[in-house]
């Protein structure tokens, strides 16, 4: 499995960003897929789900600023990030979720917010 996050860079406050997320090595439909960030001195968060169905969940933080979607022709998902903050500033990693949870992780994109 791997996948290959990229699109992140250095926004201002309040700019947006697109996150994208190719997979390869899976079948790619039939499998929930995240985004979670880890900032420094931080544990790794989940920012955002969506099941093989569409079905989508949001950490509080970013609701309403925030939103995954998928297109399983292209084996991608993405995050589309409005209003950043400086508190969103981290690395993004893509995963499988499972069961049992979040699986296979990518190399992860910076993203960074500057004030």
């Amino acid at each position: 499995v791997q996948l290959q996050a990229s699109g992140g860079g250095l926004v201002q406050t309040g700019g947006s960003l697109r996150l994208s997320c190719a997979a390869s090595g899976i079948f790619f439909r039939i499998n929930g897929m995240g985004w979670y960030r880890q900032a420094p001195g931080k544990q790794r968060e989940m920012v955002a789900t969506i099941t093989s169905g569409g079905m989508t969940q949001y950490a509080d933080s970013v609701k309403g600023r925030f939103t995954i979607s998928r297109d399983n022709t292209k084996n991608t998902v993405y995050l589309q990030m409005y209003s950043l903050t400086p508190e969103d500033a981290a690395v993004y990693y893509c995963a499988v979720v499972k069961v049992t949870g979040p699986d296979n992780w990518g190399q992860g994109t910076q993203v960074t917010v500057s004030s």
